[in-house]
């Protein structure tokens, strides 16, 4: 791989990674302490936890994909 293909598969990876992160802190803030979130309605809990899944299932589909294509 050249050195900019290299560099743009690595920021790819990391951001998926990063996003996997963040969006496992916030399960894990929202399912185990919920009350650390401050004052929230039941709707905003509930679109937390969705925005959460979605960030997961986005980031984990992406860190598949690139393994797929660029071992």
């Amino acid at each position: 791989m050249s050195d900019i293909k290299t560099l743009a598969i690595d920021y790819l990876r990391g951001k998926a990674y990063s996003d996997k992160d963040k969006a496992l802190l916030s399960l894990q803030l929202l399912t185990e302490r919920p009350v650390g979130i401050g004052d929230h309605s039941t709707g905003d809990f509930y679109s937390n936890l969705d925005e959460a899944l979605d960030t997961l299932v986005d980031a984990e589909d992406r860190i598949e994909i690139l393994k797929k294509h660029f071992p």
